[in-house]
């Protein structure tokens, strides 16, 4: 990557506070939230290889779903903890890049992998017949290959953008880790074309998996309600509601930091919504999963015993 002719060397992650006392509070809290990420995504992918009953479609994009989990909590939260206990804030431009590359770079492959799922879903409960056939494991391997592909690929031109600008003599991240609206607020001159790839990038990578998962539960609605008995519907519906869950809870964070004017970014505001996505998220994705699961449930009983 092709530096710019920026001035500062490295960045100062301003965090959470400064008060001592509350930085040992939330290492301790980030701690245990971290450490049940590790304990429960682990977990779930653990069951999902050791069980054969967990070797369907579903459960293929739920492991690696958690996968996926581990590893974006694993880009912030060891950073995080040093930056709460010690008097160093600051991360270097190398650093800064690679976090910014692989957060990113994550964060829009889930939400491919979460149209991915989307279509499982449809599959399952809209053509329950032919289901098994046309998920074949091929075609689930190629999808999320192509989620992850899609997802750095598109990370891989914002990153060169965003650090071929030039950052002034401020070097101050209003935030926790390197993210987008806080980098392109310190850096100065014309930002105008790279608000526009900003926008599109956000269209292709956000909307764009949102308007096909908002299509796919439109016609699993539909074959929903062609179900004659209640019970019948309850079934197909529980078969789905972890993901609506999930998503909803996902994307309705994503949408609420990044669709708003760059000149309306609020530190306050923004950092608890980029803190439950970031760190709150990852930990509670394979509860979502496996908590109301009877297949899981019974997985787990069986590795216990």
């Amino acid at each position: 990557m092709k530096r710019s002719n920026y001035t500062v060397m490295n960045f100062i992650l301003v965090g959470f506070t400064t008060d001592p006392r509350m930085q040992l509070v939330l290492f301790v809290v980030f701690l245990g939230v971290y450490s049940m990420t590790v304990l429960a995504n682990t977990s779930l992918i653990v069951l999902i290889c050791n069980d054969s009953r967990l070797h369907t479609p579903m459960y293929f994009f739920i492991g690696n779903l958690s996968f996926l989990d581990l590893w974006y909590s694993s880009v912030y939260t060891p950073k995080i903890l040093v930056t709460c206990i010690s008097e160093d804030k600051s991360i270097s431009f190398a650093g800064c890049v690679a976090q910014f590359f692989f957060s990113g770079g994550l964060a829009y492959s889930e939400c491919y992998l979460l149209a991915a799922m989307a279509y499982d879903r449809y599959m399952t409960i809209s053509k329950p017949l032919i289901h098994s056939q046309a998920m074949s494991i091929k075609l689930c391997a190629f999808l999320v290959a192509s989620s992850y592909l899609g997802g750095f690929t598109n990370c891989s031109i914002i990153t060169k953008r965003t650090f071929s600008m030039n950052f002034c003599n401020d070097n101050a991240i209003d935030d926790f880790f390197c993210d987008l609206l806080p980098l392109v607020k310190l850096a100065c001159g014309k930002k105008n074309g790279y608000q526009a790839l900003m926008y599109f990038l956000l269209a292709s990578n956000v909307i764009t998996p949102a308007v096909f998962i908002f299509a796919s539960y439109l016609f699993i609605i539909a074959t929903i309600l062609r179900i004659c008995s209640t019970q019948g519907r309850l079934k197909a519906f529980s078969t789905c509601s972890s993901h609506l869950i999930s998503v909803t809870l996902y994307y309705g964070s994503i949408l609420c930091i990044y669709s708003h004017p760059r000149s309306n970014y609020s530190f306050d505001s923004d950092q608890i919504v980029s803190t439950f996505y970031t760190v709150v998220f990852p930990m509670l994705n394979p509860m979502i999963y496996s908590l109301r699961n009877k297949d899981v449930k019974e997985a787990m009983n069986k590795l216990f015993k």
